[in-house]
């Protein structure tokens, strides 16, 4: 967003110099999985062993910079 909103502003005799930062960024998502089981117990048991496949990625809710570098 950042890039493209410079891209759109008015040509600088003098335009800032950008550099590239890297990040360690910690996402969190709510995202819908599917398991098959024969109750809802083991389902819940199989999704939190990290059994099952995602239906879809979700939106994120939140989003945390831990580290930032140049």
């Amino acid at each position: 967003m950042a890039v493209a909103a410079l891209k759109n502003t008015p040509k600088l005799k003098n335009p800032p110099k950008l550099k590239t930062f890297h990040a360690t960024v910690h996402v969190t998502r709510v995202e819908e999985w599917y398991v098959e089981a024969e109750s809802p117990e083991q389902a819940r048991d199989l999704l939190a062993a990290g059994a099952g496949c995602r239906c879809q990625i979700g939106e994120c809710l939140n989003l945390e910079i831990e580290r930032l570098e140049e």
